[in-house]
C-alpha cells in the first residue's frame, strides 16, 4: 500500500510538473493540452448503447503494431466500437483522424480518479496494451471489474523492474493480464520465472502489418519518372547525423545512382538546409509539379505519408534514427527484399538485432565504411540481391501474430 501510494503521488506531481514545463515546450504543451478536454470529449461521442474495446498505444510505434489487430477487429466485432488511447503527442498528432477507430484520444494521466472516470464512461468489453503499456491504476481497476484484458506484441528485459526484487507492485499490476502475447522466448522465460505461466510466443504484429504492403498499390508516378532504370538508394526517416554521412556520398559518388531523401523533420528550414547541402541536381517533392524528374538526382521529401510506398522503388534502403535518436522502422523497406543499411545503435529492436546478426541488415558507424558498402552493393548485384533476400524471407518466417491474438480474443469475448 504505501509503494502505491508514493506511485500515485509521483503521478500526481509529475502532472503538475509537466504542466510547468509545457509554458516553454512544444511538444510538452501537445501533452497537457490533449489530455484537458479528453473526458469532455468521450462525453459527446459516447452513447447509452454503445459496445467499446479498447486500445492503448504509446506511440506511433506501438500503433503499426496494434493496427493489424484493430483491422481484424472490425471485421470480426462490427457491433463494437473502438477506442484507441496514446500516450505519446508524436503518434496521436499524426493518428488522430484514422478511421480504424471510433474514439481517438490521449489517456488521461494513471491516477486513481481518472481510471475510475475512464472505464466508467467507456465500459470496455475487453482492453488491449501494445509492447510494454503498464499503468497500474488502469490495470487495477480493470481487474476489479474482471475486464478481459491482453498484452500484446510484448518484450520484456530482466533489466525491466518487474525483475527486480523491488519490483513487487510492478509485478502485481501484471496480473491483470488474462494473457501475454510475447515476441520472443525470452520475455516468456522471464514471465515464467516470476510466476505467469499465460503466455505465448506469438511474434511482433508488425510483420503481420508489413507483409500487407505488398499487397497494396504502390505505383507512384513520380517515382517512377524519377527513377527510370537506375539504381535507386532510399533513405527513410533520416535525422541530422544520418544526412551528413548521406550526403558525403551523394556529393561524392560518380555512379548513376538516383537517391531519395525523406527525412524525420520536414520544417521548411531543415529541408532547405539540407537541400543546400547537396551539389547533385536535387529538388523538394513540394515542388516537381510539371519538372522533368529524370534530369534530378535527388528529392527530397518534404511531407508524410509517402515513405512506405517509396521504399517500393528502393534497390537499397537507409533507415535512420541509430546514431542518436532512436532507430525507425527497418521491416518496412526490408519486406521488399532490399539490403537496409543502419546506424551503430540498435539495441533493443529486436528485428534490427536479428537481421544485422543474419547480414540482411548492415551497420555503418561513419561516412567511409558507407562509401565502401554502397560501392558493394552498386557494383555486386548478387551481394545486394542475396542481402535482400535474406530480409524477405525473415519477415515471411515471421507473419501470424496477429491470427494468434485474434483467435484468443474469439475464446473471451
Amino acid at each position: 500500500m504505501f509503494v502505491r501510494f508514493v506511485y500515485n503521488f509521483l503521478i500526481t506531481l509529475s502532472w503538475i510538473v509537466l504542466k510547468i514545463i509545457a509554458l516553454f515546450n512544444t511538444k510538452m504543451k501537445l501533452f497537457v493540452s490533449g489530455r484537458t478536454g479528453v473526458f469532455q470529449h468521450l462525453s459527446e461521442k459516447i452513447s447509452k448503447n454503445d459496445r467499446f474495446i479498447w486500445m492503448h498505444v504509446a506511440s506511433l510505434g506501438e500503433y503499426e503494431q496494434g493496427l493489424p489487430i484493430l483491422e481484424k477487429i472490425r471485421f470480426n466485432y462490427p457491433s463494437h466500437k473502438i477506442v484507441l488511447t496514446f500516450f505519446s503527442p508524436s503518434g496521436y498528432e499524426v493518428k488522430k483522424n484514422t478511421p480504424i477507430a471510433d474514439i481517438v484520444i490521449y489517456l488521461p494521466m494513471d491516477t486513481i480518479s481518472n481510471a475510475k472516470k475512464f472505464l466508467d464512461d467507456i465500459k470496455p468489453e475487453l482492453a488491449i496494451f501494445v509492447k510494454y503499456e503498464i499503468w497500474p491504476n488502469y490495470l487495477y481497476e480493470l481487474k476489479q471489474r474482471n475486464i478481459p484484458t491482453v498484452l500484446v506484441s510484448a518484450i520484456f528485459s530482466s533489466r525491466q523492474i518487474f525483475f527486480k526484487p523491488f519490483g513487487s507492485f510492478m509485478r502485481n499490476s501484471l496480473k491483470t493480464f488474462s494473457h501475454f502475447f510475447v515476441q520472443d522466448k525470452n520475455s516468456k522465460d522471464l514471465l515464467s520465472s516470476i510466476g505467469f505461466k499465460n503466455a505465448t510466443v506469438g511474434g511482433d504484429t508488425r510483420f503481420d502489418r508489413v507483409s500487407e504492403i505488398l499487397k497494396q498499390d504502390n505505383h507512384l508516378g513520380f517515382m517512377s519518372e524519377f527513377k527510370k532504370d537506375n539504381l535507386c538508394l532510399i533513405a527513410g526517416s533520416t535525422w541530422p547525423e544520418d544526412e551528413e554521412i548521406l550526403v558525403d556520398w551523394i556529393n561524392a559518388t560518380d555512379e548513376q545512382t538516383k537517391c531519395v531523401l525523406a527525412p524525420h523533420t520536414i520544417k521548411e528550414t531543415h529541408v532547405e538546409k539540407l537541400k543546400n547541402s547537396i551539389s547533385k541536381k536535387s529538388i523538394c517533392f513540394s515542388k516537381i509539379e510539371g519538372e522533368n524528374l529524370s534530369n534530378f538526382d535527388v528529392i527530397i521529401v518534404d511531407t508524410i505519408g509517402l515513405l512506405t510506398k517509396i521504399y517500393s522503388y528502393a534497390d537499397i534502403a537507409y533507415v535512420g534514427g541509430a546514431f542518436e535518436t532512436g532507430l525507425h522502422n527497418t521491416l518496412e523497406p526490408a519486406v521488399y527484399g532490399i539490403p537496409v543499411v543502419i546506424g551503430p545503435k540498435y539495441s533493443g529492436f529486436k528485428e534490427a538485432e536479428d537481421l544485422v546478426d543474419k547480414k540482411g541488415i548492415h551497420v555503418i558507424t561513419r561516412k567511409e565504411e558507407f562509401k565502401e558498402l554502397m560501392k558493394r552493393f552498386i557494383i555486386d548485384s548478387d551481394f545486394r540481391e542475396s542481402t535482400g533476400e535474406i530480409n524477405s524471407n525473415y519477415i515471411n518466417k515471421n507473419i501470424g501474430a496477429t491470427e494468434q491474438i485474434i483467435t484468443y480474443i474469439k475464446t473471451i469475448l
